[in-house]
């Protein structure tokens, strides 16, 4: 694995904290791989044979029941997935599949056990991610079970708006998989964006204008405890 990789990988927060020693020896299982668009990584009910690192590119987490299929998260660089599997050895309860051509670091599951269990600090940082898992799963499921469909998507575009600090930008994922994250069809998806458009949205194509951010606050009353996925 290049230098660059393992910095990368070193830099992140749940192995920032652990003894070099146990870094190393995590990294000698561990391997680079290249996958071009549309390629599953793993499926759900599998056994977590390895943890997940996005080095580029970017992957959806989704999963599927009777037919019907839901995206639950998009990783991007640099991050984890999916840890709860790993360190439970339990079988993923969500499949993966990459969304454009990706670099993915694998890490042996049975090493991130075998390095939890002997070093404190990077137990540690497991556990608190974690719990930051843990607590964005429960903010999702109040914004999806408190809220309307055009209050889910009001609040989503205040998080983009915020995020790229700017009035206009492009939606970070295609609106059919927008609309499957937020619990919508494509077709209220559609409608919903026209419902926003008197609280300050304009919409073209993939584009989003927000003039009137005031307006757009008003109407979606965002509420840290469930649109901030930082804390």
């Amino acid at each position: 694995m290049l230098d660059s990789y393992r910095d990368d990988i070193r830099d992140l927060d749940l192995f920032a904290g652990m003894k070099q020693e146990s870094f190393e020896a995590l990294m000698r299982g561990a391997y680079i791989q290249n996958f071009p668009p549309r390629i599953e990584l793993i499926s759900e009910g599998d056994t977590p044979d390895f943890l997940h690192i996005v080095i580029s590119g970017s992957v959806d987490l989704f999963s599927s029941w009777n037919g019907r299929e839901t995206s639950m998260a998009t990783v991007r660089p640099v991050s984890t997935f999916i840890l709860a599997a790993t360190i439970k050895n339990a079988p993923y309860l969500m499949s993966a599949r990459t969304l454009e051509k990706s670099r993915v670091a694998l890490l042996p599951s049975e090493d991130v056990r075998a390095i939890f269990a002997s070093d404190g600090a990077f137990a540690r940082a497991i556990v608190t991610e974690l719990a930051q898992c843990y607590r964005a799963v429960v903010k999702n499921t109040k914004d999806l079970k408190l809220r309307t469909s055009l209050e889910r998507l009001a609040n989503y575009l205040l998080r983009q708006q915020r995020h790229n600090g700017s009035p206009e930008f492009d939606l970070r994922m295609e609106k059919r998989r927008l609309a499957s994250f937020l619990g919508m069809t494509p077709e209220n998806l559609s409608r919903a964006f026209k419902g926003l458009e008197p609280h300050g949205i304009k919409v073209a194509g993939s584009r989003i204008i927000v003039h009137d951010i005031v307006a757009l606050e008003r109407f979606a009353k965002p509420s840290a405890l469930i649109d901030r996925y930082d804390s």
